[in-house]
């Protein structure tokens, strides 16, 4: 008897890890598939990662976990602009664009708390725009430093949040 009991757990957790990463392949798809900028491979690998995401059972989870996932790595981005800023032997136009990124890691992670709220109601649309609020933050960041034509030190992991909220806005906005 416990042999079919521990039979039919194991048969139900790989069929909810089945439904997981098929739900993650077919966002990913639809996302690639409304935009031609969004790169369907990135979505895949990054999710299918992420434990979070892995056990989403449908959209709004899987938008709540990517949320979740993205305000983490606000906090940590902005903590490691802070540590980057208490050197003192930093260009000024690097320091500067430092501290406007702290701003908008701070801006985007409001940001990513209220869209876990606004999910949570229902207010999909809302959600959507708060999320859009977030990705423009981050791209504001790089912009400085594009902009100052200085080298940014957080460029990598800046890109990565970057990707991260626009995977999470795309599948957002299909929420109903």
């Amino acid at each position: 008897m416990k042999f079919i009991f521990s039979f039919v757990l194991f048969f139900l957790f790989l069929n909810c890890l089945a439904t997981a990463q098929t739900l993650i392949q077919n966002c990913c798809k639809k996302s690639s598939t409304n935009s031609p900028d969004f790169n369907y491979d990135i979505c895949v690998q990054y999710l299918e990662k992420d434990p979070q995401c892995k056990n989403a059972t449908n959209l709004k989870e899987l938008v709540i976990a990517l949320t979740k996932n993205a305000a983490s790595k606000s906090a940590n981005l902005k903590k490691i602009a802070e540590e980057i800023l208490k050197d003192k032997k930093l260009k000024r136009g690097i320091e500067s664009n430092l501290r406007d990124c702290v701003e908008f890691y701070d801006d985007a992670n409001d940001s990513l708390n209220n869209t876990l709220t606004l999910v949570n109601l229902g207010k999909y649309m809302d959600a959507a725009t708060a999320l859009s609020t977030a990705l423009d933050g981050m791209t504001s960041c790089e912009d400085g430093f594009k902009e100052s034509d200085t080298k940014s030190p957080i460029s990598k992991e800046d890109n990565v949040l970057r990707q991260l909220i626009s995977i999470d806005l795309s599948f957002g906005v299909n929420l109903k």
